[in-house]
């Protein structure tokens, strides 16, 4: 029954519900990348831009586990979540939110998400 839901809404049952964001812009981003060693290239923002955008329809997302799997299948023709770590070595989750401006979910700081490096 689950194969027969469409993959946009398969994110939408795992997302919880809206809250506001803080201001954010590009700037905000590259500040944050420099800290964190990542030159942001037009990929690293679509993966920024799509948190955006779930943060702001659903709100903070129930776990990382959830957004994880958000995530995975978003990105699953670029190569999923291989393809995220290579562009957030610490993280999509933890590092992507934190570029994006997002709040980060319930067990993102789990070091089972662990790195590529």
């Amino acid at each position: 029954m689950i194969d027969s839901i469409p993959n946009s809404d398969k994110t939408e049952l795992l997302l919880g519900i809206h809250n506001d964001l803080e201001p954010w812009d590009q700037t905000v981003a590259f500040s944050y990348a420099i800290k964190e060693n990542i030159q942001l290239t037009e990929e690293h923002f679509e993966v920024l831009m799509f948190l955006r955008h779930i943060n702001q329809k659903h709100g903070v997302v129930r776990d990382a586990r959830s957004l994880t799997q958000a995530l995975e299948v978003r990105f699953a023709a670029k190569g999923g979540l291989k393809y995220l770590y290579r562009l957030f070595p610490n993280g999509p989750v933890t590092q992507g939110c934190k570029l994006a401006g997002v709040p980060l979910p319930r067990g993102s700081s789990d070091r089972c998400f662990g790195t590529v490096q």
